[in-house]
């Protein structure tokens, strides 16, 4: 038997004002843990919303969502009879609440003060190293039980997380069809791929239009309309879909990119997945797709070849970025073999391409 949940969502300028009745089925006893940027956004509308709750915390995730910090948290909280967590931020500490909900063993609802991801609704985590290196997922049986937008505060954010977050979430539709090709599908995974249409054409639509709003600090139907396809869609389609769909080679290039010194916390994940996108569409031979997946970014001030991210595309240099974008789990259901080779001259093609 397989389960399936979806976390629910309120979204709008007055989404919080759903806290009281949602969180009451969990208990009166939250903990909130998030970005200290983002609580300094959210807090005060927040306890204004839980007013009714005790408020057993507030407490800054850290600085990456990793093992040891989860743990610590686990140790200051175990014993404080806390009912649910409320995860707050983007998305590393939105990961990090996660986390901490799954091994104190209790619900969690999220918060999110940027559309950048989708971890605000889906039910896995991205465990990093204190150094920033990629180690792995962490799954979980369930999502958040609830996700609250305000979408006046994500449209207060940088825009770079908004930008980032378009970027990520235009890699769902093709990868997700991508690693699906060819393969046996069951009636979850069909939905998936008809939930992930969203991520791309609708997307691409709406994208220049909502990130002027979000640059502007103004909330607009474009701009709630891509932060739900960034922060619902996207963990709608991870929820649906086999695992082994559920990523292809735009992550795992990124994930391979992480390994160069300093890589991570010169480019954000968005950013970079969006130029990954167009590797995979190159090396598939998408050309014209991966062209209009460059102007979409070149419009947003993102980068499309690894020469204007100052990264040295000699073989030499790449070889240990190819060979752990081979052994990532995200390669493992694809619909032909790749090659170390294929990959490069998808990236070199791309360094030679006018977008």
């Amino acid at each position: 038997m397989r389960e399936c949940y979806f976390a629910d969502y309120s979204i709008g300028a007055d989404a919080y004002k759903n806290i009281e009745s949602v969180c009451s089925a969990f208990g009166r006893r939250a903990l909130i843990v998030g970005g200290e940027t983002a609580l300094s956004k959210s807090i005060d509308k927040l306890r204004a919303a839980m007013k009714s709750f005790t408020i057993v915390d507030v407490v800054v995730y850290g600085k990456e969502c990793y093992r040891a910090r989860i743990e610590e948290l686990r140790e200051m909280f175990a014993n404080s009879d806390v009912d649910f967590v409320v995860g707050v931020g983007g998305g590393k500490a939105i990961d990090t609440s996660k986390c901490l909900a799954d091994r104190l063993g209790v619900p969690v609802v999220t918060v999110p003060t940027i559309a950048s991801t989708c971890a605000a609704t889906s039910a896995l985590a991205v465990i990093y190293s204190e150094n920033h290196v990629y180690e792995g997922f962490w799954y979980f049986k369930r999502p958040a039980r609830h996700c609250f937008i305000d979408t006046s505060i994500i449209a207060e954010a940088p825009d770079m997380y908004f930008r980032a977050g378009i970027g990520d979430t235009l890699a769902k539709y093709y990868e997700v069809e991508f690693s699906a090709r060819g393969q046996k599908t069951t009636y979850n995974d069909e939905m998936a791929i008809s939930i992930s249409r969203m991520c791309g054409e609708p997307l691409i639509e709406n994208a220049r239009k909502a990130l002027r709003d979000c640059r502007a600090n103004r909330v607009s139907d474009e701009l709630e309309a891509v932060a739900r396809i960034i922060l619902v869609s996207c963990g709608m389609v991870s929820m649906l879909v086999n695992e082994k769909f559920n990523g292809a080679l735009a992550h795992a290039l990124f994930y391979g990119l992480t390994v160069l010194d300093g890589f991570e916390e010169r480019f954000l994940h968005g950013d970079v997945i969006g130029y990954t996108t167009m590797v995979q569409l190159a090396l598939d031979g998408q050309i014209d797709e991966a062209k209009k997946i460059g102007a979409l970014l070149r419009d947003m001030g993102v980068e499309t070849t690894l020469r204007e991210r100052e990264i040295d595309t000699n073989f030499e240099n790449l070889e240990k970025v190819l060979d752990s974008t081979l052994k990532d789990p995200d390669m493992e259901v694809v619909p032909y073999e790749i090659t170390a080779d294929m990959i490069y001259n998808a990236i070199i093609a791309l360094e030679e391409t006018e977008v």
